[in-house]
């Protein structure tokens, strides 16, 4: 056989296509897997029927899903990188994410429990892929920190000013275009109907959960400049704000023009998706501004 024989039968023998784990490999991964979800499967029982059950962090399952579809598109990257462990990092991260979980499930701080977890990835990949897989999957790893719950003393000492905030710039702009509004605190008080801004309403949460929305929205778009994202970032926290105070409109103008029962109703959970609508076009408008100023890709050296 001559050397061009030789050279195309071995590329012919050669899998086409993805790499995956095969042999001891596949049970090693299903082994991680299935230890991973019996680890940390009660704690999303917990989840599911405390944090995620109210409408200011329900947006920890959609965190979830779009987490595990960002890892699922990389697992072949993911199987063909070569094995080059840092067990003296991996070894402590593993043991300290298994002592910070079991400290939150014994203590039922459940922010302790959920966030083990990234540190828990963090060392598996450390100890089978090194450095070049925490490369590869450190978006996805950063996008779960949006679905851990935020502190409650946190979520009380900024959710209180923002609603005054939200409450009175609502007011203020339906009161100048001639609607009998009032405000007292966080009550809106319009023609006959009394409104309490809530929690929901208040958009801490929505600011969280945008920004976790714009993250990602740039991750996809695969932005490198840097400074245009932390620009794009920060910019998302007075939009958030802003489709809050549209939302608020929105539940003021229904409940005085249909009654305190449209108000309260299906209305009020469509408010919440016009609430990212909005925002969601706010993003789009700033990215399109920042377009004209900076470029999206960091110039290559």
């Amino acid at each position: 056989m001559s050397v061009a024989q030789e050279s195309r039968a071995i590329a012919a023998s050669k899998p086409h296509g993805p790499v995956w784990p095969d042999g001891a490999d596949r049970w090693v991964l299903a082994l991680l897997i299935g230890g991973f979800a019996l680890l940390y499967g009660p704690a999303y029982v917990d989840l599911s029927q405390t944090v995620w059950a109210t409408d200011e962090q329900g947006h920890g399952p959609i965190i979830l899903v779009v987490t595990a579809w960002l890892l699922y598109t990389r697992r072949h990257e993911l199987a063909a990188l070569p094995s080059n462990p840092v067990p003296w990092l991996g070894w402590p991260l593993l043991i300290a994410a298994l002592v910070l979980y079991s400290f939150g499930r014994s203590q039922d701080i459940i922010m302790f429990a959920i966030g083990s977890q990234i540190v828990l990835l963090v060392a598996l990949l450390l100890l089978f892929h090194g450095q070049r897989g925490l490369r590869l999957l450190w978006f996805p790893l950063f996008f779960l920190l949006f679905m851990v719950p935020l502190p409650e003393a946190l979520v009380a000492s900024v959710t209180a000013p923002l609603k005054s905030a939200v409450s009175a710039v609502a007011s203020s702009l339906l009161y100048q275009i001639g609607y009998p509004v009032g405000r007292s605190g966080v009550i809106m008080t319009v023609g006959p109907y009394q409104l309490l801004v809530a929690d929901a309403c208040a958009g801490l949460n929505s600011m969280f959960t945008l920004e976790a929305l714009g993250m990602l929205y740039m991750n996809l778009m695969k932005y490198t400049n840097p400074t245009r994202n932390v620009i794009l970032a920060l910019l998302l926290v007075p939009t958030a704000f802003a489709a809050n105070i549209v939302r608020v409109m929105i539940l003021v103008l229904v409940t005085y023009h249909f009654g305190d029962e449209a108000g309260q109703g299906f209305v009020h959970g469509f408010a919440g998706m016009v609430l990212f609508m909005v925002a969601l076009a706010l993003m789009l408008v700033l990215d399109k501004v920042l377009g004209l100023f900076l470029p999206a890709h960091k110039a290559a050296k």
